[in-house]
C-alpha cells in the first residue's frame, strides 16, 4: 500500500501543491454544488490567492480584475455580506501593497502621494472615522471603513504600484472588459428564454449581479474603454475590443436600465466640455442649479406638493415604454419610492447635520423619519436598500462635511480631467486614456445621483482606479516633456 500511495504521490513539490489545490477546489465544488452556496469554494481561492502571493503577488492584482465580474455576493453572520472572491483577493492585495511598500520593493512619487486627489480622499476617510465615534450602530460603520481601506489600498496604491506604464493599464481593462464580455453572452442566452422581456433581466443577470442595474453600470463604465481601446490598438487586438464593444452596447440595451442609458448621452456632452475648456462654468451651473432646486423644494416645504398618488405608483414589468412614460409622469413606484427615501435623508440631515448617523446605518435608521404621503406599495423596503442616491446617502450618515468633500473630490477630478486632455497631444495614447478614465469616471459619478455605487465591487474598483490613472498620467505628461 505504502509503495502504491509513493508512486501515485508526485516526487515534485510544485506537483504536490498543484494537486493539493486540485483536490481542495473539487471538494469544495462538491460541497457547493450540494449546499448550493459558493462558500465551500472560500479554502480554494484563499489557497489560489496564496500561491500566487508566493510566485508574484501583482498576478493578484490582474487575478482580482479577471474574477470581478463573476464575484458574488454571500450572506454572513451578523447581518453583514462578503463579495467572493473579490474581496478576499482585495483583502490580500491590501496585505501585499503593504508588505512591498515597506520593504521597499515599490517606490511611489511624492508628487502623486501629496495630490490634491488624495488628499481629499484621506479627509474622507478621517470624517468616517470621526462619524463612527458617533454612530448608532458602531459594528456596520468600523465594517465600513475596513472595506474602505481595501478599496483604497488595493485601488489607488496598488495601481500605481502595477500601472508604470499604458500598456499596463490596457491590460487590466482588457481582463475587465473580456470577463463582463462573459457575462453578457451568458445573460443574454438566459434572457432570451424570457423573449428579452423588461421583467425577464433582473433573473437573466442574477448569476454575477445583484441587479440589472449593477449589471449596465458595469456595462457602461467599461465602454469607454472598449472604444478607446478600438482607437489604439491595431490588427486582432482591434478587432477583440471591437467585438467588446459591440457586446457590451447589446448587453447595456437589453438591460433596461435608465441612467445607464443616459449616462451615455451625458459623458460625450461631458467630453465637449472638457473640449472646449468649459468645465469650470459647467461645474459653477450644476452648483447653481442643486442650490437653486433645494432651496425651491424645502422653502415653506413646497417638496410635500409633489407627493406621489399611492393608487397610481406602478411598475410595468413586462413594457419597458410604459416605464419609462410613468417616470416623467411621477408615477413610476421605483421613482417615486426614491423621492419617498431623499425625503427622510433630508430630514436625518437636519437632525444630525454635523456628523450623520455613521457609515452605513442609513436602513433601518430612515424609517423614524420618512413622510409617510410620498410612501409607496414598496416602501416596506426586505432588499434592505439605502437612498438611491449617494450624495444623500453620505448626507445621512455623515453630515455636510462629509457630503462637501466629496463634492469637492469630484470637482477637482473633473477639473484635473480638463487639464490633462489639453496637456496631451491629439492622437496620442495618453490622450486616449484620459479620455477613457475620465468618461469611465464620469459615467460613474451620473449614476451616483440615483443609486449609492462606490462601495460596490464591481463599480467601486474602477472608481478608484479612474482617478489613480489620471493622477499618474499627470506624471507621464511631465516625464514626456
Amino acid at each position: 500500500m505504502n509503495r502504491l500511495l509513493n508512486q501515485l504521490w508526485p516526487p515534485d513539490t510544485a506537483q504536490r501543491v498543484f494537486v493539493g489545490f486540485v483536490l481542495v477546489l473539487l471538494v469544495g465544488g462538491a460541497a457547493a454544488l450540494l449546499l448550493k452556496t459558493p462558500l465551500p469554494l472560500l479554502p480554494a481561492v484563499l489557497l489560489l490567492g496564496l500561491l500566487l502571493v508566493l510566485i508574484d503577488w501583482r498576478l493578484v492584482f490582474y487575478l482580482l480584475f479577471a474574477s470581478l465580474a463573476f464575484a458574488r455576493e454571500i450572506a454572513m453572520p451578523g447581518g453583514l455580506s462578503l463579495d467572493v472572491p473579490s474581496e478576499p483577493l482585495m483583502l490580500v492585495l491590501t496585505g501585499c501593497v503593504g508588505a512591498a511598500l515597506l520593504l521597499g520593493y515599490g517606490h511611489l512619487p511624492r508628487r502623486e502621494l501629496l495630490h490634491p486627489v488624495i488628499v481629499l480622499l484621506l479627509l474622507l476617510l478621517l470624517w468616517s472615522i470621526t462619524s463612527t465615534f458617533f454612530s448608532v450602530d458602531t459594528t456596520k460603520s468600523v465594517k465600513y471603513l475596513l472595506a474602505k481601506i481595501w478599496y483604497l489600498v488595493p485601488f489607488i496604491l496598488g495601481t500605481w504600484l502595477i500601472v508604470r506604464r499604458p500598456t499596463d493599464l490596457w491590460r487590466v481593462a482588457g481582463l475587465y472588459v473580456g470577463s463582463a464580455c462573459i457575462t453578457v453572452i451568458i445573460t443574454a442566452v438566459r434572457h432570451a428564454s424570457s423573449g428579452f422581456s423588461f421583467d425577464g433581466i433582473n433573473p437573466a443577470a442574477s448569476w454575477f449581479y445583484r441587479n440589472h442595474v449593477i449589471y449596465a453600470t458595469v456595462l457602461a463604465l467599461l465602454l469607454p474603454f472598449a472604444l478607446y481601446g478600438v482607437r489604439r490598438s491595431r490588427g486582432w487586438e482591434r478587432t477583440a475590443w471591437r467585438v467588446a464593444t459591440g457586446l457590451l452596447l447589446f448587453g447595456l440595451l437589453t438591460a433596461y436600465t435608465r441612467a445607464s442609458l443616459l449616462a451615455l448621452p451625458v459623458a460625450a456632452v461631458f467630453y465637449w466640455v472638457v473640449r472646449l475648456r468649459q468645465m469650470r462654468l459647467f461645474l459653477v451651473g450644476a452648483v447653481a442649479a442643486a442650490l437653486t432646486g433645494s432651496i425651491y423644494f424645502l422653502s415653506e416645504n413646497t417638496y410635500l406638493l409633489y407627493a406621489p398618488d399611492f393608487e397610481k405608483t406602478v411598475f410595468y414589468g413586462d413594457d419597458f415604454e410604459k416605464h419609462l412614460e410613468a417616470t416623467y409622469k411621477l408615477e413610476d413606484v421605483s421613482g417615486m419610492e426614491r423621492v419617498y427615501r431623499w425625503v427622510a435623508a433630508v430630514r436625518m440631515a437636519a437632525d444630525r447635520p454635523l456628523v450623520g448617523s455613521g457609515p452605513s446605518t442609513f436602513y433601518p435608521e430612515y424609517k423614524r423619519y420618512t413622510v409617510r404621503s410620498f410612501r409607496t406599495y414598496v416602501s416596506d423596503n426586505p432588499e434592505k436598500s439605502t437612498t438611491h442616491n449617494y450624495f444623500l446617502l453620505l448626507l445621512a450618515e455623515q453630515g455636510f462635511p462629509g457630503m462637501l468633500l466629496f463634492m469637492v473630490l469630484l470637482v477637482v477630478a473633473l477639473l484635473m480631467l480638463e487639464h490633462l486632455y489639453h496637456r496631451t497631444l491629439p492622437g496620442s495614447e495618453l490622450r486616449y486614456i484620459t479620455l477613457a478614465c475620465g468618461l469611465s469616471f464620469v459615467i460613474i459619478v451620473f449614476h451616483l445621483l440615483l443609486n449609492e455605487l462606490v462601495e460596490v465591487d464591481k463599480v467601486g474598483s474602477f472608481f478608484f482606479l479612474n482617478l489613480a490613472v489620471l493622477i499618474r498620467v499627470g506624471t507621464w505628461v511631465r516625464y514626456e516633456k
